[in-house]
Formats: structure tokens, C-alpha cells, sequence
């Protein structure tokens, strides 16, 4: 794939069939062409990772250091690339239709919108603003000419409000507002993902490898009926994990047991060649 729109119609057709996919989360364009040359079939952004890899804390580099990064990750690539838009960089629905049109002149060919306000006293915007917001996204994608595939995400289990019921209404609005995808981060259990199931008629997302549902598997996923699972920011932490644990040793002992991981990126070269 070359084209965005060979790229936005590979995209849709991954949530057009039946079986569940891994999107993974690189941070930068190396570990976008690592995951690439992995076999994996798409990517997106994580806005965590992003953050971090420039010194920040999640959500504070901004709209245009966001878009120039997924540009990065676009180019470097030749499978899709959904972007994590955070809250769509405004409040009004205009300025997420206007997120939308940047991010497909950044290569991108789909993308989530959260319902997270950024407030304190009200972390998750009312739903009727929250679905217009949606429907802005939505309206804006359907003017592009190549399929863009739009995420819609309920944060409450993410934010402090890990209210089911509310979550599902919420789901329920961005589907009629035209979200092509529905996402849920931190679900809590198998059922709680059974539940949401029951009550949308969109692919569903997942964020997996955390709380209580971190020990389901692909094959866990594809049983209860979810098309899609992506891991966040969790493969940028383990490297930085492992990157803190290596500078703690040759500060504090001054030792080199950390090469022994060495061989675990054996294959590094072939994939950045890929």
C-alpha cells in the first residue's frame, strides 16, 4: 500500500471482517518500521508515548506536535495509521472537524475522539455536546475523499467515572452521531466488554494488557465478539522501563548485566531495512 487511499480502504476493511486485530502503539518512526516489519497489519499513535519520547507528560505537546508526529510516523510506514487525537484539540465541535481535516492531510487515515473534558469538576463532557462533537468528526471525515475510519472513545473507566451504564449511553450516542468505531479504554472484565457488546452495533475497540482484563488474550478478545485491541502507551513504558533500569545500574553499580538483554534485538537491523 502507497496511496491514503489504498492505506483508508485496507483500514476499513480490517474492522469489515470478522476476526479480531493487535493495532500496536509506536512512539516513534523506529519502532513504527519495527512494528510494521513485524507483520503487524495497521498502527496507531499513542499520545502518552508521543509525549514522553519529547520530554512531556501525556496530553501536553498540542495539536500541531501531535499531527507533525503522526506525519512522521505516516511517512515512515506503508500500512495505516490511525492517530490518537486526544480530546480533538477543542472544545467546539467546529475545531474537531477542523483536527479531522488536519489530520488527513497528515497521512492519517483514521483517528479517536474522546469525550474527556480536561475539567477537574467535570472530567467528560455532557453527552449531547459530546455527540455533536462526534458528529462534527464524522461529517468532516465523510467529505474526504478516501475512507476515514473514526473512533469515538467513552473515557469514564479512563477519568474517575467508571460508570457502565453511563459508558454504554454514551457508546450509544456516538454510534448515531456516526463514529465508525467505538472504544471504551479500561474496561474492567470480560463482562463488562460483554455487556458493551450487547448493546452497540459498531466494532468495538479495546485497550488491552491493563487492570483486569491484562491476562485476555487475542483469542479471548475474538471470542466475546471484539474487533480491535491496541495497547496505549504500554510498549513505550517496558522500553523506557528498560532503559531506566539500565542507567540506574551504571549509576548505582556500575555494572553491565543489562547487555545480556542484548539479544532480544537481534533482529533490529532487518526490520529497519524492511
Amino acid at each position: 500500500m502507497t496511496s491514503q487511499a489504498e492505506k483508508g480502504r485496507a483500514f476499513r476493511a480490517l474492522h469489515e471482517q470478522k476476526q479480531c486485530f493487535f493495532i500496536p502503539n509506536p512512539w516513534d518512526a523506529g519502532s513504527a518500521r519495527i512494528l510494521e516489519g513485524l507483520g503487524f497489519p495497521a498502527l496507531a499513535t499513542t499520545s502518552g508515548g508521543f509525549a514522553n519520547s519529547t520530554g512531556k507528560l501525556d496530553g501536553q505537546p498540542g495539536r500541531e506536535a501531535v499531527l507533525e508526529h503522526a506525519k512522521l510516523l505516516t511517512s515512515a510506514t506503508k500500512i495505516p495509521v490511525s492517530a490518537d487525537l486526544e480530546s480533538g484539540f477543542g472544545d467546539s465541535p467546529k475545531e474537531i472537524a477542523e483536527t479531522i481535516r488536519l489530520a488527513a492531510a497528515a497521512g492519517l487515515v483514521g483517528g479517536s475522539i474522546e469525550d474527556y473534558s480536561g475539567k477537574r469538576d467535570e472530567p467528560l463532557y455532557e453527552i449531547p455536546l459530546a455527540a455533536d462533537r462526534v458528529r462534527a468528526a464524522a461529517e468532516a471525515a465523510k467529505k474526504l475523499d478516501f475512507p476515514f475510519t473514526l473512533t469515538a472513545r467513552a473515557e469514564n473507566f479512563f477519568r474517575g467515572k467508571p460508570d457502565l451504564a453511563d459508558t454504554i449511553k454514551r457508546l450509544q450516542a456516538y454510534q448515531e452521531a456516526g463514529a465508525d468505531v467505538l472504544f471504551a479504554p479500561a474496561l474492567r472484565s470480560r463482562e463488562d466488554i460483554a455487556t458493551v457488546l450487547r448493546e452497540i452495533d459498531r466494532p468495538l475497540s479495546v485497550l488491552g494488557g491493563i487492570g483486569g482484563i491484562a491476562t485476555l488474550s487475542l483469542a479471548d478478545y475474538q471470542a466475546l465478539g471484539v474487533r480491535r485491541v491496541s495497547v496505549g502507551s504500554l510498549l513505550s513504558t517496558v522500553a523506557y522501563g528498560a532503559l531506566i533500569a539500565a542507567g540506574q545500574e551504571l549509576k548505582d553499580q556500575g555494572t553491565f548485566t543489562f547487555t545480556g538483554e542484548l539479544a532480544r534485538a537481534k533482529d533490529l537491523k532487518t526490520l529497519l531495512q524492511r
